[in-house]
């Protein structure tokens, strides 16, 4: 039988799309709201705050994405509740326990979760479109060709609209950003830098290839066409990324809500639970997180320490104030023990 670390990873793997797929609606629902004439009127102006407000790219727009996360949070609670060691109270009675997503604890934990999710996409989005406007006026760009970075042209197969910032974050904008500049160098070292990314469109390569090799900047017609590429598809890598982050965390998140709703219903101290780190094992886990890996400490509340300083209670945690760098795509997990659970049982003949 699957142990609860490998149900709780397949249950990611199953939730996750529904999150991402949030995630994008919610990017289409943006763009095909905007008004282009109104962003160019205040692009014309340079009022910058004012073509980002233009924009609305509103927390409210994010809300399915809550619902989602609602979904893998009871999912996760659920799951551990199945798979919770038999339970025994103070004076040896068995106690029945089972998951209650409705408990003032998870719903309170579940509504920080949500908002942080919301917080923090809406201010990357904005960090992205705000990026976008600034290089564009420092390159000479016009009103027009600003917008369209920013939103998107429309496309005459699906009417939606594609190769815009928007759903980007501040350091893909940046991505987006340097390699207009490397492919317009004309200089070959800067310009095979674009070869390097894994979010280009390979079937571009042939034109910038041929452009590095005569030392020239690629030409207006195929840069656009790159650019657009390289923004939707790192605008399909921040959806995924978003979505198995976020999703990971909920999970992890109700984990550790019902253990504690565990050892609420126990009436049992937290000093009887201890919590080991278990890293992914996997080629590519963070320095940190082999670094914690096997870590133990006692109770439910004192965090782990990584040593980037950052504070995490479990794998995904973000309310000790733990960055992307800790959190992203993490797929460690945290063992938690009953010392007074199966040991006493058997202790007691039971």
């Amino acid at each position: 039988m699957a142990t609860l670390r490998q149900q709780l990873l397949e249950l990611v793997d199953k939730l996750s799309p529904t999150l991402e797929k949030a995630f994008l609606d919610a990017i289409d629902d943006i763009k095909s709201e905007i008004v282009l004439r109104e962003v160019v009127a205040y692009l014309k102006r340079r009022d910058i705050e004012g073509a980002i407000q233009a924009l609305h790219i509103d927390p409210a727009a994010f809300r399915p994405l809550s619902e989602a996360l609602r979904q893998a949070y009871n999912a996760g609670g659920l799951l551990t509740s199945q798979n919770m060691p038999r339970l025994f109270d103070p004076m040896g009675g068995r106690v029945v326990f089972r998951w209650d997503v409705s408990n003032q604890g998870a719903e309170a934990n579940l509504r920080t979760l949500s908002s942080t999710m919301i917080t923090n996409i809406t201010e990357g989005t904005v960090a992205a479109a705000r990026e976008t406007i600034v290089a564009g006026y420092s390159q000479g760009s016009g009103p027009n060709k600003i917008a369209l970075d920013l939103v998107g042209r429309k496309s005459a197969v699906t009417g939606k609209r594609e190769g815009g910032v928007l759903g980007l974050n501040g350091p893909q904008a940046e991505l987006v950003e340097r390699t207009r500049i490397n492919l317009l160098s004309g200089d070959p070292a800067l310009m095979k830098k674009y070869l390097a990314l894994k979010t280009r469109d390979k079937r571009l390569d042939g034109r910038v290839k041929r452009a590095i090799a005569a030392a020239k900047p690629l030409d207006a017609e195929t840069l656009n066409n790159v650019l657009m590429r390289l923004r939707d598809n790192n605008l399909r890598l921040r959806g995924y990324t978003v979505a198995r982050t976020e999703t990971v965390t909920a999970v992890l998140s109700a984990k550790h809500e019902a253990f504690l709703q565990a050892l609420s219903k126990s009436n049992r101290d937290a000093t009887l639970v201890t919590r080991k780190w278990r890293s992914s094992g996997r080629s590519n886990v963070r320095h940190t997180h082999q670094v914690l890996n096997g870590q133990e400490i006692r109770g439910m509340d004192l965090p782990f320490q990584s040593p980037s300083g950052a504070l995490l209670r479990y794998p995904g945690d973000t309310s000790l104030g733990a960055g992307a760098a800790e959190v992203a795509s993490c797929v460690c997990d945290v063992e938690y023990n009953f010392n007074f659970a199966e040991a006493y049982a058997r202790s007691r003949g039971r």
